[in-house]
């Protein structure tokens, strides 16, 4: 899916279809020849309109209100950590200058939707690719493909824990070098359960850390409210078993009792799928 730059003008028009181009071209490489930097744009902070900067400011009130009740201690120890600017769109440098002493992750703009393994071939390079358009106003709560918001606020904070940024670079390092369809989709599940709409428990109570729940005001009630939602205990086996669908709200959510855990589990499954030695070299 290509990115989509109605709602603000802050990518250069040469270097998005510059970036987009290598993107495609991305989609056809061995995972070894895909290289992160050809896709990478560059934010053009002073294009953001008072508008978008008002965007994002409405959006981190409403969300923190609810969050800090709702969300990780980890999470929200990421968010202070990060110190993001609650009433501006947040400057990418800025975000990773503290990322970079916590745990070496950086954020990189990109144009929008990056094909699977060039998204996994950043993932492996500890590096985020992070849409930097915001939505417009007319959507604040609800928006299909993702943007600053979802991608700074919802993913970055947890990134700054060494335990997730762990467990996420060995995620795409194992995605990228995999080329076998059956580990492909439920790598594919694992993710969605995870890093997307995952559950933690925290002193006895369940928590949020998905980015999908993180960045949702109704789905993260729904999730921790809801009597139509089944909370499950995490398994790995039985996450990367169970199907999803995108367009409703999670009936199934799994809870992690760790970080630990995932990390763990997920070294695990890298070696089932490809080998114990195979993922030093990338």
């Amino acid at each position: 899916m290509r990115a989509d730059i109605r709602y603000t003008d802050v990518i250069d028009g040469e270097e998005f279809a510059r970036a987009q181009a290598a993107a495609d071209r991305a989609a056809f490489q061995h995972a070894n020849e895909i290289d992160p930097e050809t896709f990478y744009c560059t934010q053009h902070f002073d294009r953001y309109t008072q508008e978008d900067h008002n965007v994002w400011a409405t959006l981190v009130d409403r969300r923190m209100e609810l969050l800090e009740e709702q969300a990780s201690e980890v999470f929200l120890d990421g968010v202070r950590q990060l110190g993001l600017d609650e009433d501006h769109v947040p400057k990418v440098e800025y975000v990773n200058s503290r990322l970079a002493a916590l745990t070496g992750w950086q954020s990189r703009p990109v144009p929008g939707y990056l094909p699977a393994k060039a998204f996994f071939a950043c993932l492996a390079k500890r590096q985020f690719p992070t849409t930097i358009v915001i939505r417009p106003k007319e959507k604040l709560e609800y928006l299909p493909e993702p943007d600053i918001f979802h991608d700074v606020f919802g993913h970055v904070p947890l990134h700054a824990d060494p335990v997730f940024a762990e467990f996420l670079q060995t995620y795409g390092k194992a995605a990228l070098l995999c080329d076998d369809p059956y580990h492909i989709e439920r790598l594919g599940r694992l993710f969605w359960f995870t890093v997307e709409f995952g559950l933690i428990r925290e002193h006895g109570k369940v928590k949020l850390y998905g980015s999908g729940l993180i960045s949702s005001i109704g789905e993260s009630l729904h999730a921790l409210e809801s009597d139509d939602v089944d909370r499950r205990p995490f398994d790995m086996d039985r996450v990367c078993d169970t199907p999803f669908e995108i367009d409703h709200y999670q009936p199934v959510l799994y809870v992690l009792e760790s970080f630990e855990e995932l990390r763990d589990s997920m070294n695990d499954y890298a070696e089932q799928v490809l080998g114990s030695g195979t993922m030093a070299g990338v």
